[in-house]
């Protein structure tokens, strides 16, 4: 396991920086106001899409991995995880956790707003005794054609 902790080590280095564009979609107000319920709201303007003041949820945007209908069986990892979510991972027999995330909102998300997320990993750090672990660092950001909406750093934890 040492060896393929060192070689993902290698790979997230070497991209360190790198800025990948992802187009997500379009946000439908149904899609927005059925994470709203599952997310436990209940406030109609969250989950009924009829409701004069509906809302997209703020949360609802950094939870778009992929765009719809979802991805193919051969992008999820053995994990749950989308092969490339994590930087310099895929491929290797390593185990990858969410180390949490800072969001920060710049514009309200509305129904109808097509979603591009741009990506970079800007930090890496080996932590831990014996063979330890990587703590990651990426920054993704969230826009539709009126600018930015949303700017998150996420860490990962891979072992």
């Amino acid at each position: 396991m040492a060896a393929e902790l060192d070689l993902a080590e290698e790979r997230v280095r070497a991209s360190i920086g790198r800025q990948e564009r992802r187009p997500l979609g379009v946000v439908r107000a149904e899609d927005a106001a059925e994470f709203a319920r599952a997310s436990g709201e209940t406030a109609p303007h969250l989950t009924d899409p009829r409701h004069s003041r509906f809302t997209v949820h703020p949360m609802y945007l950094v939870s778009l991995l992929r765009p719809a209908p979802g991805p193919g069986p051969d992008e999820v990892r053995p994990d749950g995880m989308y092969r490339d979510e994590v930087p310099g991972t895929d491929g290797l027999d390593v185990r990858l956790m969410a180390g949490g995330q800072e969001v920060r909102w710049k514009d309200e998300v509305r129904a109808g707003d097509t979603i591009d997320v741009l990506r970079a990993l800007t930090a890496v750090e080996r932590k831990g005794s014996g063979d330890g672990f990587l703590l990651l660092t990426v920054e993704k950001t969230y826009t539709a054609g009126r600018g930015v909406l949303v700017e998150v750093t996420e860490r990962f934890i891979v072992r």
